[in-house]
């Protein structure tokens, strides 16, 4: 399995905004600056964020992004799930949808081991939130 930019990109920008909102919402902007990542990808990773109820966003000449919730609530799984189309390890297929329309799913001898790495990886990356991955010097609010 490999993780996007989606996920490496959002997961750079969410430390970004825990870390510079202490002044009120990031604007997307600001957050380009620091982070290298251009604007336009950035507002598309925005859209998913905003829809899974990680970020919140503020239009207007002070407007921007925050972290709808503590940053030591939102886990670096909770970011990939929201970003990447499909986030599971199969071993026989590219696609979400081909493992389960396969003839053999139900005797595969493989499956177990595919489901088993796909739990085992997200429960690592559920065991990093946002805060911890913050610089010492910054604790989020």
């Amino acid at each position: 399995m490999r993780l996007s930019t989606k996920s490496r990109y959002g997961t750079r920008m969410l430390i970004d905004i825990a870390e510079n909102y202490h002044d009120g919402p990031v604007s997307v902007a600001e957050i380009a600056s620091r982070t290298g990542i251009s604007e336009k990808y950035m507002e598309k990773l925005i859209r998913k964020l905003k829809k899974a109820g990680l970020v919140l966003s503020k239009r207007g000449p002070k407007g921007g992004h925050v972290l709808a919730k503590p940053a030591a609530s939102i886990t670096v799984g909770d970011i990939v799930r929201a970003l990447e189309e499909w986030v599971v390890l199969k071993g026989c297929s590219l696609s979400k949808d081909t493992c389960s329309s396969c003839v053999r799913v139900a005797s595969c001898p493989t499956k177990d081991v595919w489901e088993k790495a796909n739990a085992a990886m997200f429960e690592t990356l559920d065991t990093y939130t946002l805060q911890s991955l913050l610089k010492p010097s910054r604790p989020a609010l």
